[in-house]
């Protein structure tokens, strides 16, 4: 391969890596510095531990790469940034010492701005590696960009994408529990939502999709993670799936029809979780004056009873699905209904087509409206079969186990290959993902409990 193309591949990577690295700062610099080291749940994190952690990710990615890490002239800062890095491993056993998750609010340790400082650094740092790399006439020079270092920086920056996402779990988990008032987390950047005109209504409720052999998994050239791969071969019966995700309108049926109090329609550990915990309504969901609310980052308001619910667990979705005599769909099913376009005779990365992701087809966190959008509002976005919004808005369950697909190799150890037990896939997306991150083939994973992620869910059945 020639310098030029290196030189382009860099230019791009230090473009992609300053957008990634500025997004994460636009998110951050809203808060307070006393709500920016404050862990609000034991699922969640400090703010100021997601920003330093995902740097001392990319520090790792640069001692992996051997790159040099003194201090410079400009910086005072080390390799540490004079503070004691164990405190920033998540969970990469490899790595030595690690901070239980739980205790990572009992440290607000880097200091802000220490973080700060931090981030700095190994800005400059990674800027400076990815030019020196670039700037060697031959691929076979030791020093050359090579394949593993692109793949790891571009992991690095859609680790951080996902830190993001989490960034905004904890926000609004974090501000809920205060009045609402000008002192809470106030985003930066709110777009107008879609105008009613551009809304449709949805009136077929399900679409048959045919069945047979479908390759699951990522099929492109692009970047994807490890666990998207390798594309295999699976066979699936004819099914039916919701056009749209569950509204918070339906969701109430089931509420009001006594779904919450009948074991009939829970696996066996979600009742006792509704048993234990007194759920009655999704997570944020507050009654007043027989009236249902809930407080998000557009303020206290109503119930929109034509947004897709949110905040809700596995064990909530599988029971409305089994109240309204249908089911979660498999992860297969769902790819299949998002990206097969049998016209083309082949799969597409998105459901609407190749094309990246615009305000046009869906909400994602560039959209910035920090909430779900009515059913409808995107059908620019809808599949080949017709089924809306199964990019962003909601995270939608599936009902399968996340296990590694056949043929497995890991790119990146302890990544995604030590996860797989006890956790449930999702599809799709959120109004807090971004657009670099998502595609069809994107696999999320959570414990069937959790209910901080935004997700929701569509139905499946099978055909008769």
């Amino acid at each position: 391969m020639s310098k030029l193309l290196y030189q382009e591949s860099a230019d791009l990577l230090l473009s992609d890596f300053t957008q990634v690295r500025k997004k994460t700062m636009q998110l951050f610099k809203p808060l307070r510095i006393e709500d920016a080291v404050m862990q609000s749940d034991p699922f969640g994190s400090p703010p100021n531990w997601h920003i330093a952690h995902v740097t001392w990710f990319f520090q790792k990615v640069l001692e992996k790469h051997g790159a040099r890490l003194e201090s410079d002239s400009n910086s005072s800062s080390s390799g540490g940034g004079g503070f004691n890095l164990e405190y920033l491993n998540s969970y990469y056993q490899k790595f030595g010492k690690i901070l239980p998750k739980q205790e990572r609010g009992k440290f607000p340790r880097p200091t802000v701005k220490q973080t700060l400082d931090y981030r700095s650094f190994i800005d400059r740092k990674v800027t400076k590696f990815l030019k020196e790399r670039s700037s060697t006439v031959s691929s076979e020079d030791a020093n050359a960009l090579t394949h593993e270092l692109q793949y790891d920086i571009m992991l690095g920056m859609q680790h951080e994408m996902q830190h993001q996402e989490l960034m905004v779990y904890d926000f609004q988990h974090y501000f809920e529990r205060f009045p609402d008032s000008s002192d809470n987390y106030e985003p930066q950047i709110i777009n107008e939502p879609p105008k009613a005109s551009e809304i449709i209504r949805i009136t077929t409720k399900m679409v048959e999709i045919p069945g047979g052999i479908f390759d699951v998994g990522y099929n492109s050239n692009g970047f994807c993670y490890d666990n998207e791969l390798p594309e295999h071969k699976v066979y699936l019966q004819n099914f039916e799936m919701d056009v749209a995700p569950v509204t918070n309108g339906e969701y109430m049926k089931f509420m009001e029809e006594g779904g919450y109090e009948d074991y009939r329609y829970w696996l066996a550990d979600g009742w006792e979780l509704v048993e234990e915990q007194r759920w009655d309504s999704p997570l944020y969901w507050v009654q007043e004056n027989n009236e249902w609310k809930k407080k998000d980052f557009r303020g206290l308001s109503k119930i929109d009873p034509d947004e897709p619910v949110v905040n809700v667990s596995y064990y909530e979705a599988d029971a409305y699905a089994r109240w309204a005599g249908k089911r979660l769909p498999t992860e297969a099913e769902w790819e299949k209904a998002a990206s097969w376009n049998d016209d083309l005779q082949r799969k597409m990365l998105y459901p609407w087509g190749d094309q990246k992701p615009t305000t046009k087809h869906s909400n994602l966190l560039e959209s910035y409206l920090w909430g779900p959008s009515k059913v409808g509002a995107y059908p620019a976005g809808k599949s080949y079969y017709g089924c809306h919004q199964m990019i962003g808005d909601v995270w939608e369950w599936t009902s399968s186990e996340y296990v590694l697909y056949p043929g497995f190799k890991s790119k990146f150890s302890e990544y995604t290959d030590k996860w797989t037990i006890n956790q449930k896939v999702l599809r799709g997306g959120s109004f807090a993902t971004s657009t670099a991150q998502i595609r069809n083939s994107y696999r999320n994973y959570f414990k069937p409990h959790e209910r901080i992620l935004f997700a929701g869910f569509r139905c499946a059945k099978e055909v008769i």
